[in-house]
């Protein structure tokens, strides 16, 4: 590449370079679809809501021509001998991806509130409701954090001025409904160890 107009361009002999691509390559689904022919025209035609469609199947049926009308010359492609597919996560994959890594988010909001010495729990369907709400965002797994953020900031900035609470439980009507958590008061309030000052 040039860094400015007038530097000369440097070639590179490509035969040994694997070329690796990633992406959500937006915009290659129509064209699949009129390929494939699953446009969905006249009175005996399938249609399909956009949430209903899931793009993984679609993208499984793709061919280096459909690469071409999508933008990428052909001497490109040719160096693209395989085409892997992604399928979307769904709702057990978002729910072990919240709870089961060694850094699952949601033992790190709980090493979080244990700073505090408060104890923070989900219910099963408050996981599920975290998980279902990011597949109706479309954000999928990058889009846990800013819900789980969403539904626990205001809970974090309260609980360093108290302490009278023990326990935080995150059920469904929380996640869904933006309520306020269920706190379960400390057994001895004045147990909590208190932080000096600096």
């Amino acid at each position: 590449g040039r860094k400015h107009p007038h530097q000369e361009f440097i070639t590179i002999d490509t035969t040994n370079v694997l070329f690796i691509l990633g992406g959500a390559f937006a915009g290659l689904e129509p064209i699949i679809e009129q390929r494939v022919g699953q446009q969905g025209v006249g009175f005996a035609a399938e249609v399909k809501s956009k949430n209903d469609r899931d793009p993984g199947e679609l993208f499984a049926q793709v061919l280096p021509e459909d690469l071409v009308k999508f933008g990428m010359i052909p001497e490109f492609i040719g160096r693209l001998p395989t085409v892997g597919v992604v399928r979307s996560l769904d709702r057990d994959a978002l729910m072990k991806i919240l709870t089961e890594p060694k850094n699952a988010l949601v033992k790190q909001y709980q090493k979080v509130f244990g700073f505090e010495d408060v104890e923070l729990e989900f219910t099963d369907d408050g996981l599920e409701a975290v998980a279902d709400l990011a597949i109706l965002r479309g954000t999928g797994a990058r889009g846990l954090r800013a819900i789980l953020e969403e539904v626990l900031l205001n809970t974090m900035y309260d609980l360093p001025g108290r302490d009278d609470i023990g326990k935080v439980v995150i059920d469904d009507e929380t996640v869904r409904d933006r309520t306020n958590p269920t706190l379960v008061p400390r057994k001895n309030p004045s147990s909590r160890p208190r932080r000096q000052a600096s």
